[in-house]
């Protein structure tokens, strides 16, 4: 009974024991040459992937040891640029990516910022999908669950901006109390649709097409008011983007879970991701000024 036990213990795997010791948190830092030995093991066996895996779980799962939830995201970061479908088609199923990467944004693990955002990563490129070789279904239901609670993402562009703290990780930016822009007219509905026509995806195209826009013009007017030395008429316009950012954020998130033309959700998701830049900034902009005048 002792030896049966034993063999359902992931690290007593050929693979699963590659993995366990190549994570220890004694481990100064990343042996990259380990993990590469490791996916050409998972890729050399029939089992490697799935071994692989139930390893990894088992190594992120409860674990509180920060040093080697780093190191075991290191490895399966390798894992999924080198493992191929097999390994892929693993890891983006809910069970693994949200009830154990999700699992350790919860405040409790205490995860370092940089931690947190590795793994929001790996779910939002995840949901993108790997060329149509791996069914994403379920990772993107957990990336849409994420963005409905208001969660957000890493920018794709890492050059810009402040570092996140952890309440900008889980918590969903306050609506504006100012009256909002009035609505375009025939908008897309955001009731129970289940598929938009032609003519209802041209005019959510124009209007998203309207948002990137209003990205760049506020993006553009962060950059070049200097904090204390603001120019007023900077200031009115970006206040008026601001309003008109955040309602086309709600109302995109209104339509993610509506929605399911595929190629309208990818636009969504992008546009969305494209809009949380500047609304923190200029949330962040307008605390400094409160505090300057206090």
């Amino acid at each position: 009974m002792a030896f049966g036990k034993a063999l359902k213990d992931p690290f007593c795997t050929a693979v699963g024991s590659l993995v366990d010791r190549a994570t220890l948190g004694s481990q100064q830092t990343e042996d990259w040459g380990q993990f590469m030995h490791i996916c050409d093991v998972i890729n050399a066996t029939e089992e490697g992937p799935k071994d692989a895996v139930k390893a990894l779980k088992k190594k992120l799962s409860k674990n509180c040891n920060h040093k080697e939830i780093r190191l075991t995201l290191s490895l399966l970061d390798m894992c999924i640029e080198n493992c191929g479908p097999r390994f892929q088609s693993l890891v983006v199923r809910k069970d693994f990516c949200k009830d154990t990467l999700v699992k350790l944004l919860n405040p409790r693990y205490n995860l370092p910022i940089d931690m947190q955002e590795k793994i929001l990563s790996f779910i939002m490129t995840w949901a993108r999908g790997f060329q149509g070789t791996v069914d994403v279904s379920e990772v993107k239901e957990v990336y849409l669950e994420l963005l409905k609670k208001g969660v957000e993402f890493p920018s794709s562009d890492t050059s810009r901006g402040e570092p996140k703290t952890s309440s900008q990780l889980s918590t969903k930016l306050s609506p504006s109390s100012s009256n909002p822009p009035k609505q375009p007219s025939q908008p897309v509905p955001t009731g129970p649709t289940l598929l938009l026509t032609p003519d209802q995806i041209g005019k959510l195209y124009s209007e998203l097409d309207m948002a990137k826009r209003n990205v760049r013009v506020m993006s553009s007017i962060l950059k070049e008011n200097v904090p204390g030395s603001e120019n007023p008429d900077d200031m009115n316009l970006l206040q008026k983007l601001y309003k008109t950012c955040r309602m086309m954020q709600e109302r995109i998130m209104d339509l993610l879970v509506t929605v399911e033309n595929e190629d309208v959700i990818v636009e969504l998701i992008q546009v969305n991701e494209d809009l949380n830049d500047p609304i923190s900034s200029h949330l962040v902009s307008l605390l400094s000024a409160l505090n300057r005048c206090r």
